[in-house]
């Protein structure tokens, strides 16, 4: 299913920009001069690195005093600061000047990090907000961040954003295009409203990450995001070619050789009560416990992490998803202690969710349910050029499946700032029925200054699979890729296979049993000012081949995504269409829906998407994509509407997002809808009320998702969980909904450090 009509919003195809929205007067003849563009009619690329005009280097001041965290950029240790950073345009046209000048400010008070922020705006009054929500959607934000490079391996690292109202999101990064956002760090921010625009303050213990001790300086890049004009501006390379997130670009901080860990002991108890009712199964019962995480940091580079009746009350749900395929659906990891350090697992280059070799929903969940965790310890960081991360958890016994002991380790070596090789190892079944393990290897090469200045990644990887598995067959895979991903030019080659006894247990493999192959380009010239076309701010062209043979080399599917038109405007509304032919062979009837089971056969169909969205900046936004055209032995119609409403300051969020699916086929008819709501109120940053209410007409379940935050202070939460279903009975006439099932859980959780 095309990015346009994944659930849960709206959005155009990934562009290597903030999402945007639907076209502002979408006449045939400007779409006509828009499609000439592939014929090179008005088309321009600006001169990748123009006017960097920075120094690479930035010196952190030392504070004599603490610094109040309040936004405002008044202490003498401020005005003090020796060496100010200026950011300049990377997007849309690289070095240009621009109104929004800033200024950027690194001191370093006892072990931990201060960065000051002064964001001049002509416009005050049009600085946008549309969240509190830790870790929520800040494309349409006026923002600022900054990116860490503690090891100095120009690989991995930690990313920290803030909007203009101080909430916070941050994440871990191992892959420049593509960094987790689901890591929380303990660190804080503050921001203030200005006469000239807007000031910030982000403080960053270093006892927050992991680092290599004694190192005299870390790599550093700074960004601010202007959402209005769709304006971002660069400390550190500002072209249209780099990712933020590649540390590989990124400039120097000095002055971090004196950091220390302290003890590197943090200790973080948990309280929590909890109710659950099953209505007609259980009476309610009630349940108080605890637990707690014990991390010591060996090093500063080298992290374990002790865990102790592992609690994950307070982890948001999960948003649900419509299945058209015959495949298993993903669904990301959102626990807490499984996310810190995730990023030393990264495996592979180009696997995406084709294999994921250690997969951490596999350990406490199973067939939807929670299975109790004892303990778990880890480790996670560096020792040297070698990476590490091991994962060792006990599970309890449950009806389910009983107590198993599972274990993961993933070691890499950086021969040099480009080239990476690692081994990966994973032991034990969650289900506790059978032996597995797995072993992998894997060897990257990336860099970006191919060609001068341009991205280039080489990758491949093996794995081999052992244990008490029933298939016979290849227990082995591969596979390689080149990646060439630019701003005007991003093409790809990829060929992956998976043995047909390649089983996982703690991995997710949706389609074992083939070999697949991806390649293609995407060509996105942005047309010169002074053309016809200067609201169109780029504009995008692709043409994707999949196909998937199974081992004995017989085609089973495969697909070409064509996008003939998709262009996003200077204001950042945005128009896709996309053709999609596509080719399945089923080998075993197909259950697509309740009594509708498609024959075994070969069926080729010819999909159309068409699409547009409002920018994400706008107080209002909205959005609307559908697809037509045959499907296996008839047809299908999909439709997906979204809205959503922010006031000025972000304190209150409201939004609808409807999918849904009309079938007609030879075997039957069927209808999916899956239909979202949510809602959110911030009193600040720290206390923040949430809803979230889903419903699927293939659970016939109505369910929501109550959670309230207050951050009394980082690392130190109260949460309050209220969920609540409600399930449609289909024996019965009318649209009632008896109430299904409850929990409310009340967890307070307090971390120390020393």
């Amino acid at each position: 299913m095309p990015a346009a009509m994944k659930l849960g919003g709206i959005a155009p195809r990934d562009s290597g920009e903030p999402a945007s929205s639907s076209p502002s007067g979408s006449k045939v003849r400007k779409c006509i001069l828009l499609a000439s563009l592939v014929l090179g009619a008005g088309a321009v690329q600006l001169k990748a690195g123009a006017g960097q005009g920075n120094s690479d280097t930035v010196s952190a001041s030392p504070a004599q005093e603490a610094i109040k965290l309040d936004g405002r950029l008044d202490e003498a240790a401020w005005k003090d600061a020796g060496f100010v950073a200026d950011l300049v345009q990377q997007s849309p046209r690289p070095g240009e000047p621009t109104p929004y000048k800033t200024e950027v400010r690194v001191l370093i008070y006892r072990d931990t990090l201060y960065f000051g922020f002064l964001c001049s705006d002509p416009e005050p009054a049009r600085i946008a907000v549309h969240t509190m929500r830790r870790d929520g959607d800040f494309e349409g934000d006026d923002s600022v961040a900054v990116v860490l490079d503690t090891y100095g391996d120009k690989r991995t690292g930690y990313s920290f954003r803030i909007n203009a109202a101080g909430t916070r999101i941050d994440g871990l990064i191992s892959d420049p295009e593509h960094p987790s956002f689901d890591w929380d760090g303990i660190w804080d921010a503050r921001t203030a409203r200005t006469d000239s625009g807007w000031s910030a303050e982000i403080e960053i213990p270093v006892r927050t990450m992991t680092f290599t001790p004694g190192l005299n300086q870390w790599g550093l890049n700074l960004e601010r995001y202007v959402p209005r004009d769709r304006t971002t501006l660069r400390w550190t390379s500002p072209t249209l070619d780099s990712f933020f997130y590649d540390l590989s670009r990124a400039g120097t901080l000095k002055g971090t050789e004196n950091l220390k860990q302290g003890r590197g002991i943090e200790f973080s108890p948990y309280a929590i009560g909890r109710m659950k009712d099953f209505f007609g199964t259980s009476t309610r019962a009630w349940q108080g416990t605890g637990g707690f995480d014990f991390t010591w940091r060996v090093t500063p580079e080298l992290a374990t992490v002790l865990t102790v009746n592992t609690d994950f009350a307070e982890t948001e749900v999960d948003s649900r998803q419509i299945n058209l395929t015959r495949f298993p659906l993903f669904f990301p990891e959102k626990r807490a202690f499984f996310l810190e350090g995730a990023n030393q697992y990264e495996f592979g280059l180009g696997l995406g969710t084709n294999l994921i070799p250690f997969f951490t929903r596999r350990i406490g969940l199973l067939q939807g349910q929670q299975i109790p965790i004892d303990a778990g310890l880890k480790l996670n960081g560096r020792v040297g050029q070698w990476n590490l991360g091991v994962l060792d958890v006990q599970t309890r016994a449950t009806p389910l499946a009983p107590a198993v002991n599972l274990i993961a380790g993933r070691v890499s070596y950086d021969f040099t700032k480009k080239f990476r090789v690692g081994a990966m190892i994973t032991h034990g079944d969650p289900e506790g029925l059978r032996n597995n393990s797995l072993v992998g290897f894997d060897a990257i090469w990336r860099t970006s200054t191919f060609r001068g200045n341009k991205n280039l990644l080489v990758g491949g990887w093996t794995a081999f699979s052992a244990g008490d598995n029933p298939q016979q067959g290849q227990r082995a895979g591969w596979g390689f890729k080149v990646d060439y991903p630019n701003d005007k030019l991003d093409c790809l080659g990829q060929i992956h296979e998976f043995g047909d006894a390649l089983d996982p247990a703690l991995g997710f493999l949706p389609r074992p049993g083939t070999r697949q192959y991806r390649s293609g380009c995407a060509f996105k010239p942005r047309p010169s000012r002074t053309s016809s076309l200067r609201w169109v701010r780029q504009a995008f062209f692709r043409a994707y081949i999949n196909r998937v043979d199974n081992i004995a080399g017989v085609n089973e599917s495969w697909r070409v995504d064509s996008t003939p038109l998709e262009f996003q405007t200077e204001s950042g509304e945005a128009f896709w269409f996309e053709i999609t032919p596509q080719y399945e062979l089923l080998v075993r009837p197909f259950e697509i829906a309740p009594d509708v089971v498609i024959a075994p056969g070969g069926y080729q169909f010819n999909r159309w998407w068409v699409g547009a969205a409002s920018s994400r900046h706008r107080q209002w936004q909205v959005g609307a994509a559908a697809s037509l055209g045959s499907f296996y032995s008839g047809t299908l119609r999909q439709w997906g509407q979204s809205a959503s409403w922010t006031s000025a300051r972000g304190r209150w969020q409201a939004g609808l997002d409807f999918q849904n699916n009309f079938g007609r086929l030879r075997e039957g008819n069927f209808v999916q809808r899956l239909w979202q709501s949510n809602f959110s109120f911030a009193w600040n940053p720290n206390i923040v009320l949430t809803s979230f209410i889903q419903y699927d007409t293939e659970s016939q379940n109505v369910g929501a998702n109550t959670r309230l935050r207050w951050t009394f202070k980082p690392g130190r939460d109260l949460f309050v969980v209220w969920n609540r279903g409600w399930r449609h009975l289909l024996y019965t006439p009318d649209l009632s909904l008896p109430p299904d099932n409850e929990f409310l859980a009340i967890k307070l959780r307090w971390t120390f450090r020393m």
